[in-house]
């Protein structure tokens, strides 16, 4: 790998974990103070849970989305590339944006409309990936399947606290 290689991976890396630490500081009041206080399904994960599973789960977006970028110079694949990579910034600020919701204005009914927008997101970013580069893919779906849980689960909050 080039130098050049490195320094993209590491910015892809920083970006997801600049949201992260966005969503973080919107959640950390909250986790200690509001949330134990509201209704939860069964079914909810430990708090334990969400720290090392979405550790993994930005490593891995950020790394497909750099596979994608390692694409860019193929004139066949170029628009495709351009498209997925402003739609993985896109969906990071979704991403970002539902903690915001969520834990930082205790809105889980607006939380739930983000998150259908980013589900929705990550499909289509999951269909082109497997287009393009299929271990990209790969990478992208623990994502998908994550978001899918919590969608499911924000509903379910928002259901039991109306």
């Amino acid at each position: 790998m080039k130098p050049r290689d490195w320094f993209a991976l590491t910015g892809f890396l920083a970006a997801s974990f600049a949201a992260s630490a966005i969503g973080g500081l919107a959640t950390a009041s909250s986790v200690t103070t509001w949330f134990p206080t509201i209704a939860k399904p069964a079914w909810n994960p430990p708090s334990a849970v969400f720290a090392p599973v979405w550790t993994i789960l930005y490593i891995f977006m950020s790394i497909a989305a750099w596979r994608v970028w390692r694409h860019r110079e193929n004139p066949a694949l170029r628009p495709a590339v351009r498209a997925l990579l402003i739609a993985h910034f896109l969906q990071l600020i979704l991403n970002t944006a539902w903690s915001l919701l969520f834990f930082g204005l205790r809105r889980p009914d607006l939380a739930f409309i983000d998150i259908v927008a980013l589900l929705a997101a990550l499909f289509w970013i999951q269909v082109r990936l497997s287009r393009i580069d299929r271990p990209a893919a790969m990478l992208w779906t623990p994502y998908l399947l994550w978001v899918t849980f919590a969608t499911a689960l924000n509903f379910s909050i928002w259901h039991l606290n109306q």
